[in-house]
């Protein structure tokens, strides 16, 4: 059952069309994604479809009884005070079911025997009430505000950070359940945990039909079930989530190709045969040549899309690019780093993630010596320098043009050691010669993140600090950032949310778990789950080892202590950790086979070089686990023999 359905739609900015006759329809829990380069209309597609744009031609169809809620890029708050008070505004259809109900009730109350049509509606209003997220909605919003870290439900909109504004509409949309939730980059501003949360809520829990953009691939993947894509105003369908709709496009434009090629063939044939004929021409011939003329003149079908080529030229650091030494960092009276030691080696690529407001920015500041540490000491490498991408991309002037941001006064850049046209430099990053003269204040959110990326890249270093680099980016743009940072082997620190760019990227991960407990992972982020779940069932058997010692400290009188234990060298804790560790050693051994199963896939070298480093760097964590599982085993099985 359609709940949005548009035919037709035109949009244009100036010149440029957004939206060339896009069609779509988005049934009742249907869950879709909608992908495409910046500036490619996404967000006015969602703005349109939402009913707060009208699109220059066209009709949008919308079910009079199927509520749609927006999460724009830039909420408009209204007269909202608190955090409070701006979810519980989204409840208006609850709100309208609750009072259907009551009214409907007290009539069913008041009659001695009420119609069938006042229980009808009596029904009908329950089951929306049920829909809509049951009778207790003030528990459910403080549940999700709990989940997406909205710690200060009743505090003034006007006191929080655009990061927990952003969260807060975030909740409002969730809260309300409403029949389509148009969702525009709902993970910028979310930690990786928070981000694992909604992608659970969303896929299981969430009753209503989604338009999701985003950059995530990892929630595409796992949440969508059909896949929109906005390439040049067309729009694209493709079944299924971000790992299908690459291998369909890939087909399409193999098949867009092999068209176009016999397009070519045949042009080629037909001017060949032009040259060689006679100056008399009869009916037949000239409709040959109406057809070369038809060949000559028809566009060509899509077989490549532009795709964002970065560059960037590095010198050589030394072998040790910083050193933090019992680090502590407090900011505004909040102690955020307690005791980190860390040392960073050139050539690593080092992932940084934790909760907002956890230090993690704070660590970038430190490393730049724009923040002085309360304590500890840090000492940085005498080559190393630095060049740091702000997530607030404050480094551009809204008033003046692209190319005046990133080249001012300049025609030629050096990129690897070579002369480039700056206007050829832009084009790499996607920007048209008419796009260069464009001031930075007219760009949607993503274009902005471009032009700070290009600016960022002409920067003089040799090691990179990214704060939340993905944020805006789309995913081509995204793809060319990792390749970047793969290729060059540049030094890498970047804090981000993204746990595909972490498990393509890093080889090695620092997690933000308490001021005291920032705790480094080698490998990816798959390899610090695995860690992380490692680490829990061992806590989990310790519990229970605790659990069953604790009866046996205070045998009863009538029956003896079991001195089993004693007799072979080992504690009663002791013997429990033992029998415990052969099913976690098992456990690790079975991580380490399919790690090395990976690296050893032929297929791994010849088409996705990129992944080896991560694939390694997890290999070699899970085989440290496996040493270390053994080492442990070994230990008391020695001590258990000494009896």
């Amino acid at each position: 059952m359609p709940i949005v359905t548009a035919h037709g739609l035109h949009h244009s900015f100036g010149e440029r069309a957004i939206l060339d006759d896009v069609a779509v329809t988005i049934r009742r829990g249907e869950r879709v994604g909608l992908v495409g380069q910046n500036g490619a209309g996404k967000s006015t597609l969602a703005a349109v479809l939402a009913g707060t744009l009208s699109p220059d031609q066209g009709t949008v169809s919308r079910r009079s009884d199927a509520d749609i809620a927006y999460l724009a890029q830039e909420v408009d708050f209204g007269a909202a005070t608190s955090a409070r008070d701006y979810i519980l505004a989204g409840l208006d259809a609850w709100s309208r079911a609750h009072s259907r109900y009551e009214q409907v009730s007290a009539d069913i109350a008041a009659s001695t025997d009420p119609p069938a049509k006042l229980l009808r509606a009596q029904a009908e209003a329950a089951e929306t009430i049920e829909r809509l997220g049951g009778w207790d909605q003030m528990h459910r919003v403080d549940e999700i505000a709990l989940h997406l870290g909205i710690a200060r439900l009743d505090a003034p909109l006007t006191e929080m950070s655009g990061g927990e504004r952003r969260r807060v509409a975030l909740a409002r949309v969730l809260v309300a359940q409403p029949a389509l939730a148009i969702l525009d980059e709902p993970t910028n501003h979310l930690d990786v945990a928070t981000i694992e949360w909604l992608e659970q809520y969303l896929t299981t829990e969430y009753p209503g039909a989604l338009l999701l953009i985003t950059h995530d691939r990892y929630v595409l993947d796992r949440v969508v079930q059909r896949t929109l894509e906005l390439d040049a105003g067309a729009l694209h369908a493709y079944d299924g989530g971000w790992e299908s709709y690459l291998i369909a496009k890939a087909e399409r434009m193999a098949h867009n190709a092999r068209v176009e090629s016999n397009r070519q063939n045949l042009l080629r044939r037909e001017l060949a045969w032009l040259s060689r004929s006679p100056k008399a021409r009869t009916t037949k011939q000239q409709a040959r040549i109406d057809r070369v003329e038809a060949l000559r003149d028809q566009q060509p079908g899509a077989t490549n899309e532009a795709t964002a080529k970065l560059a960037f030229t590095a010198s050589r650091t030394g072998k040790t690019v910083a050193e933090l030494s019992d680090l502590r960092v407090e900011l505004g009276g909040k102690r955020l780093i307690d005791g980190l030691d860390l040392t960073i080696q050139g050539g690593e690529r080092i992932g940084i993630i934790g909760k907002n407001g956890a230090g993690k920015t704070s660590l970038l500041r430190v490393l730049l010596g724009s923040l002085a540490p309360t304590a500890g000491t840090v000492n940085i490498g005498v080559n190393t320098q630095f060049a740091y991408f702000d997530q607030e991309r404050a480094g551009l002037d809204d008033d003046k043009s692209i190319i005046a941001n990133v080249a001012a006064n300049r025609e030629v850049v050096e990129i690897a050691g070579k002369p480039l046209n700056v206007k050829s430099y832009l084009a790499r990053f996607l920007f048209s010669d008419d796009k260069q003269r464009a001031r930075v204040a007219t760009l949607s959110g993503g274009e902005r993140a471009r032009v700070a990326m290009a600016k960022f890249l002409l920067e003089p270093a040799n090691v990179l600090l990214l704060d939340e680099p993905t944020n805006d980016l789309d995913v081509t743009t995204l793809a060319a950032l990792e390749e970047l940072l793969l290729e060059t082997g540049v030094t890498t620190l970047f804090v981000t949310h993204d746990r595909y760019f972490l498990d393509r990227v890093a080889t090695a991960v620092v997690s933000f778990e308490a001021p005291e407990r920032v705790i480094r992972y080698q490998g990816s982020y798959q390899a610090l789950r695995q860690a992380q779940r490692a680490e829990a069932a061992e806590a989990e058997a310790a519990a229970e080892t605790a659990g069953a010692a604790k009866p046996a400290a205070t045998p009863s009188p009538a029956e003896p202590r079991r001195s089993d234990s004693k007799r072979a060298g080992l504690s009663f804790t002791e013997a429990h950790e033992l029998e415990a560790l052969m099913p976690l050693i098992d456990e690790a051994e079975a991580a380490l086979a399919a790690a090395e199963a990976a690296l050893a896939d032929p297929d791994l070298y010849a088409n996705r070089g990129s992944e080896v480093p991560a694939l390694q760097a997890a290999c070699e964590a899970a085989r440290a686990l496996v040493d270390e599982r053994m080492a442990r085993w070994e230990e008391l099985e020695s001590k258990r023999d000494q009896s």
